[in-house]
C-alpha cells in the first residue's frame, strides 16, 4: 500500500507487535509497491529509499509493478541484491494511473504478458521466491480462466484479493470466491500456498476466514491502519487511549526520522485518521491533527487532549 506500509510504519508494527518474539509480529512483511520501470531508470536511487528495510522487519517481500518484462528483469536483479526474502508482482492494483501503464489489474486482460513478466522476475531473481498478488477478475470473476494462466508459471505463492477490478473497494470481499481460487489451485496439482486478502479486521477474523476458505494464509491491509499492535498474539486487551496516542506520536517520530526528508508530512494524515476513532472526542482530535504542521504541534495536541479527557 503506497505511502502506508513504508519503513516507518513497519518499524512501528515491529515494535508494538513484538515482531521477532514468540507469538509476536506478522509472519511476513510486504513493502509498499514500487515501480519496476522506475528501478530501471536514471532516477532509481529515489526508489531504492522506498525499498530500505532493517533486520527486525525480516522476513520481508518487495512488491513490484510493471507492464514490461525487460524492466521487471532489471528490477528483480536489484531486489535480490538488496537481500529481500521474496519478490511479489502486483497484478491487482485498480488505480487508474497504474492501469494506464498496463500494470496492476490491467494484466488480468493480458495473461500472455503477465506470464512473460513472471518469467522475467524468475530470471532476474532466481534465488528468492516470486509470488503474485491479484484479484478475482477484471470486470467480472474470471477464476477459471485467469488463475490457471498464473499457475502455468513457477510462482511460489498466490495472494488473491476477494474483489474484481471493477469492484474497487466498494463491495464486501467475496471469500466464497476466494475459496473457488483455492479449489482451482488444488485442482491443478500445484503445491502453491494461497493467501486470502480483503476485509480482514483482526487475527481472529483472519483465522476464521482462512478456515472457511481453505487459504494457507491471510494478508491484512486496511485492518492494520491505526492498530500497530494487531499482530501481538499475547495481548489480551486493547491498548488504553494514552497507549494508543503514544503509538501515534512514536509513529510520527519514526516517519520524520526515516522518511521525513523525502515525503511530505501530510502523508501522516491518513494514519492520524485511523488512530483517532472509536472514542469520545476522536473527531475533534482527528481534525486538529490533520491540520498539524509538525511533531511539536502533534505532541501538544495529544497532551492537551489527554488532560481534558482524564478530567471528564
Amino acid at each position: 500500500m503506497l505511502d502506508v506500509t513504508d519503513q516507518a510504519f513497519r518499524q512501528v508494527i515491529a515494535k508494538y507487535s513484538r515482531h521477532g518474539e514468540v507469538g509476536g509480529g506478522p509472519d511476513v512483511f510486504w513493502t509498499e509497491f514500487v515501480s519496476a520501470d522506475g528501478l530501471d531508470s536514471r532516477g532509481y536511487e529515489n526508489l531504492l529509499l522506498m525499498l530500505a528495510f532493517k533486520k527486525n522487519e525480516k522476513p520481508i517481500v518487495a512488491q513490484i509493478f510493471t507492464a514490461s518484462p525487460a524492466h521487471m528483469l532489471k528490477a528483480a536483479q536489484i531486489i535480490e541484491k538488496l537481500g529481500f526474502d521474496g519478490l511479489d508482482i502486483n497484478m491487482g492494483c485498480p488505480d487508474k494511473g497504474v492501469q494506464k501503464q498496463g500494470s496492476g489489474a490491467a494484466l488480468i486482460k493480458s495473461p500472455k504478458l503477465a506470464r512473460e513478466i513472471i518469467r522475467a522476475a524468475l530470471e532476474g531473481a532466481p534465488n528468492i521466491p516470486v509470488s503474485v498478488k491479484t484479484r478475482l477478475g477484471y470486470n467480472k470473476e474470471e477464476i477459471e480462466t485467469w488463475i490457471p494462466e498464473l499457475l502455468k508459471e513457477n510462482i511460489a505463492a498466490l495472494t488473491i484479493h476477494g474483489r474484481t477490478k471493477k469492484d474497487m473497494s466498494e463491495v464486501p470481499a467475496r471469500w466464497e470466491s476466494i475459496r473457488k481460487v483455492v479449489e482451482e489451485v488444488r485442482k491443478s496439482g500445484r503445491d502453491i500456498p494461497v493467501i486470502g486478502n480483503g476485509d480482514v479486521s483482526d487475527l481472529k477474523d483472519g483465522e476464521q476466514k482462512a478456515k472457511e476458505s481453505g487459504c494457507d494464509g491471510i494478508m491484512i491491509g486496511r485492518g492494520i491502519f491505526g492498530k500497530p499492535w494487531l499482530f501481538d498474539r499475547a495481548r489480551k486487551t486493547e491498548p488504553t487511549l494514552p497507549e494508543r496516542l503514544d503509538m501515534l506520536i512514536h509513529h510520527t517520530e519514526q516517519f520524520l526520522k526515516i522518511i521525513g526528508k523525502r515525503k511530505a508530512f501530510d502523508v501522516m494524515k491518513k494514519h492520524y485518521k485511523a488512530y483517532c476513532s472509536g472514542f469520545d472526542g476522536a473527531r475533534d482530535l482527528r481534525i486538529a491533527l490533520m491540520a498539524a504542521p509538525d511533531l511539536a504541534t502533534v505532541k501538544k495536541l495529544v497532551k492537551d487532549f489527554l488532560k481534558t479527557y482524564k478530567s471528564q
